[in-house]
């Protein structure tokens, strides 16, 4: 996987993860917990999530989910699976799974073209999340 592939998949996954993570209206301890968990099993460096906090500043959803779209979709196909997985249990963390964020995972993950299947099935695979 090239370096800008990998680039594209964390910011593409941050920004998604931003949009899940308010959808409900509110955030709470336990999905920041998770954002900082995510950030570290990608390994996403502390200058990129900088720059996709700055990115991400004064922008509404719209405009979010656009770029966070824009960046998936330049993915591979396993990168993308990989990014809906994390984005399917932080849906989860928070004990509830708000139907803003139902509808949120269902129409990225299509426009993405992966199947939601695939995605539940490998998220429920997940022990150490």
């Amino acid at each position: 996987m090239s370096a800008n592939a990998s680039r594209n998949s964390q910011l593409g996954l941050l920004y998604l993860s931003q949009l899940l993570i308010g959808a409900d209206g509110s955030i709470d301890e336990k999905e920041f917990q998770a954002l900082s968990k995510i950030k570290n099993k990608e390994s996403v460096s502390d200058s990129l999530f900088k720059e996709f906090e700055l990115a991400v500043t004064g922008k509404d959803e719209r405009d979010i989910y656009k770029a966070g779209m824009e960046l998936i979709n330049s993915c591979t196909d396993e990168e993308k699976l990989n990014s809906f997985v994390h984005l399917y249990k932080l849906s989860e963390i928070d004990g509830r799974v708000h139907v803003k964020e139902i509808r949120l995972l269902l129409y990225t993950i299509k426009n993405a073209k992966i199947e939601f299947n695939e995605v539940v099935a490998r998220a429920k695979a997940l022990t150490d999340y």
